[in-house]
């Protein structure tokens, strides 16, 4: 048996909850569009080819913005190809991915897409092989409103009123030399800043998004985000950073402490943005857009691999690409790395989950079948609707454990809100011990545990062991009631099983 002791105090808060935290990712990559979100002829599929069963999972998810069309895809990606109609609309070849690129589906078709699943667009634009004038352009034909040749194209296009995208990627990974239209930090970092000026002259009112290393591990790290915003920081308002991880060699401990890792990345990344404030001595802050981010299993599932099956087949529509089926292990880092985020929620004002459906993605579906849950969709879904309010500064003082990457970390993980309109304290947590339960001592400041609203543990089902996942027919890894939860003493005692991810929704007085 492990313990520990999680103090809240509801003077001392991180900030507000970004709503924006809760993001997913579309990308034009494998079956995440097509028969994914979008198959028509599909026995759920609405009279625009959107599957209804799909979108009632993403309803239920509750990603709060989607970015979209890439990804490495972007970076090869003419947005003309997708606009005007579907008939005269060219096939093109994705480089990216080597598919064959229908364009089929495209700007309006997400727009639409959007509005049903209840999701502000982020939309990419292609600095891989394109640059100022496709991105000033593209923005005229989404938010202009009229009377000029690109907002009147869209109009005679079935969109009268503008998209009024807000948020905008400056490309994607250019620091990467797989992304098409890899640039140097100089030679980015100049492209971005004309690109933005020429944007905002359409639209003043948008919001940038620089790109950031594609990993904390890039040769180039540290020096790519201080070279970049040294050119763009008057012009942008995030910089952005992607990770993913994975377990190698059968390492549990450091794959279940890997957020630490997470942790480093962002706080690396505020350290150097913040420098190059201090040196320019400019007055605003830019944060951060954590913009890709997930478990992916790059060499366990050998992706090289299926790439160069893919290869090998020819120019394919929609293959099946990094289709990862997610176990318990899994979900248990997944609700790690959303306390990363949350906690570093006064900073990181974007995160998207990479991607929604099918493609490292907590919604599976097949062609022509069903649509479910992966195991990571429950704690996403849960800290999505719970986390409301301000974030609290959890402390927490637990039992340790070893790991061979990050040294030693916490047993039990934790992130926090204080939601002031409904007096309610949430707490996430997880347990990274992969044989004992944790006894958890939460201890409250400023307000005083009154009753518990809601409990619920997610963990392997009685006889699986933690690479349990769901299938089609049967969603064995689901969130049940979490018992012996109770109040004590002003704050909350409770038992969190090996291996497990809990919420536990705290009614409170002040």
């Amino acid at each position: 048996m492990t313990s520990a002791r999680i103090t809240l105090a509801r003077d001392f808060t991180v900030g507000d909850v970004p709503r924006r935290l809760f993001g997913s990712f579309v990308e034009h990559m494998g079956r995440c569009v097509y028969t994914g979100i979008f198959e028509p002829g599909h026995p759920a599929a609405d009279e625009s080819g959107f599957r209804t069963d799909v979108l009632e999972l993403v309803r239920e998810m509750g990603p709060t913005v989607v970015r979209y069309p890439g990804g490495n895809f972007v970076s090869g990606y003419n947005w003309e190809d997708g606009v005007g109609p579907v008939d005269s609309r060219p096939r093109r070849l994705d480089g990216a991915w080597h598919t064959l690129e229908t364009n089929a589906f495209g700007l309006h078709e997400f727009m639409d897409w959007s509005r049903l699943a209840d999701v502000e667009v982020m939309q990419a634009i292609n600095l891989g092989t394109r640059g100022v004038d496709a991105a000033r352009e593209l923005v005229e034909y989404a938010n202009h409103p009229s009377g000029t040749y690109l907002s009147d194209l869209r109009r005679k296009n079935g969109a009268e009123e503008p998209f009024d995208i807000r948020l905008w990627c400056l490309g994607n990974e250019l620091d990467g030399p797989w992304q098409i239209g890899h640039k140097t930090p100089e030679e980015y970092g100049r492209l971005a800043k004309e690109a933005a000026k020429a944007m905002r002259y359409v639209d003043p009112t948008i919001e940038l998004v620089a790109v950031g290393s594609s990993n904390s591990g890039m040769p180039t790290f540290g020096e790519w985000e201080h070279t970049v915003l040294s050119h763009t920081y008057d012009e942008v308002d995030y910089i952005s950073l992607h990770a993913y991880y994975q377990e190698h060699d059968g390492d549990a401990a450091s794959f279940l402490a890997c957020a630490l890792d997470m942790d480093y990345f962002i706080e690396s990344v505020v350290a150097t943005a913040d420098a190059v404030r201090a040196k320019g001595r400019h007055k605003k802050r830019i944060n951060l857009s954590f913009d890709e981010w997930n478990v992916w299993y790059q060499r366990g599932l050998d992706t090289e691999d299926q790439l160069h099956r893919v290869q090998e087949s020819g120019w394919r529509e929609h293959p099946r690409l990094i289709e990862d089926e997610y176990t318990m292990t899994d979900a248990v880092v997944v609700g790690t790395l959303l306390n990363s985020l949350l906690r570093h929620g006064d900073r990181v004002h974007i995160a998207n989950q990479a991607q929604l459906v099918n493609v490292i993605a907590p919604i599976r579906s097949d062609e022509n079948g069903p649509a479910w849950r992966q195991a990571i969709f429950w704690p996403f879904a849960r800290m999505a609707e719970l986390a409301r309010g301000r974030i609290l500064s959890a402390s927490v003082s637990s039992d340790r454990m070893s790991t061979d990457q990050f040294g030693d970390a916490d047993i039990v993980d934790a992130s926090s809100t204080w939601d002031e309109e409904n007096s309610q304290v949430a707490v996430f947590l997880a347990n990274r011990s992969l044989d004992d339960a944790a006894e958890v001592d939460l201890t409250l400041h400023g307000f005083t545990a009154s009753g518990i609203a809601r409990a619920e543990v997610l963990q392997a089902p009685d006889g699986a062991d933690r690479h349990v996942s769901n299938t089609s027919d049967n969603e064995r890894v689901r969130l049940q009631n979490l018992p012996g939860v109770r109040v004590a003493d002003g704050g909350v005692k409770l038992s969190l099983p090996a291996l497990s991810w809990a919420v536990v929704v705290v009614d409170v007085t002040v």
